[in-house]
């Protein structure tokens, strides 16, 4: 998302243009300069182009869940640093900075909350959260979502937004890839609907696990979705990726995943999924 400042003083003869700080917005898609307010207003989607910039965990709850319904989990959970690690600073100080920054104590949110009246366990990745990067706790929540939704015979949603797994905790931060597959294989048991949104971007060991486990999988309009990055693939194989490659059209026209929804339309898309599901919505 680009951000722009100039002089107050801009000249505004030949074209030139006067941009003052957080009023425009550059869409990273289609590179259009936009006023703020109309993003705002359209739920963060871009008017020219239809990119859907990301929104904060509060945003998305907002678009989603029936109003004074969601209530948090294991919210008292907090990173530890069982390996001390430390590059350009130690992992502590980074999460300290992260928690200060955000306000949020990990990179995930979990609770209930009702969608359209259906009762839903829901996870919801935080991107300004060190990356939305998954370590030891987010894998721990999510597991213990999966847990409470098996309890309560309620559907679990997740949306995801992550560069993947958190190098700081190392195999630590691997592990839940498995830890958090095998607690999903609970809810397939149970014969209970997991649902993933993937928003942009959805990467790394994310991508390679929890992102890609959904009964059903849908992605926001061209949400950029894959385990290494493009320039890195391309790098590797020598050879240029196809156009829009790792984006959702993509995805979907590949099989990845199963439906591309709109802002506008996904909570009514939760809705008709959770009545085919056989879940008990309001009217």
């Amino acid at each position: 998302m680009g951000w722009f400042k100039r002089n107050k003083n801009t000249d505004t003869e030949g074209g030139s243009i006067k941009i003052v700080e957080g009023m425009w917005v550059k869409c990273p898609f289609c590179r259009a300069i936009i006023f703020k307010r109309e993003i705002d207003r359209n739920l963060k989607v871009c008017s020219k182009c239809q990119y859907h910039f990301p929104m904060t965990v509060e945003e998305r709850l907002e678009l989603i869940a029936d109003p004074e319904t969601f209530q948090e989990w294991d919210a008292d959970l907090i990173p530890g640093d069982p390996l001390k690690f430390q590059d350009s600073q130690p992992y502590k100080a980074r999460i300290e900075k992260a928690q200060h920054k955000t306000g949020k104590r990990e990179a995930i949110l979990t609770g209930q909350c009702q969608i359209s009246g259906c009762a839903v366990a829901l996870g919801i990745f935080d991107f300004s959260f060190m990356g939305g990067s998954m370590g030891s706790v987010v894998g721990e929540k999510i597991c213990r979502a999966v847990d409470q939704a098996l309890s309560r015979r309620i559907p679990f949603l997740l949306i995801t937004t992550s560069g993947g797994a958190r190098m700081q905790e190392g195999t630590l931060s691997l592990m839940q890839m498995a830890k958090t597959a095998s607690a999903l294989a609970k809810l397939q048991e149970a014969k209970l609907p997991f649902v993933v949104l993937l928003t942009d971007p959805t990467f790394g060991g994310v991508t390679a696990s929890v992102a890609m486990l959904g009964d059903i999988i849908l992605a926001e309009p061209k949400a950029l979705i894959g385990f290494a990055g493009p320039r890195v693939i391309e790098q590797t194989i020598k050879q240029r990726l196809p156009d829009g490659f790792q984006r959702a059209e993509f995805l979907l026209e590949h099989g990845m995943v199963d439906q591309i929804v709109e802002r506008k339309a996904l909570k009514s898309r939760l809705r008709s999924l959770m009545i085919h599901c056989g879940m008990s919505v309001s009217a």
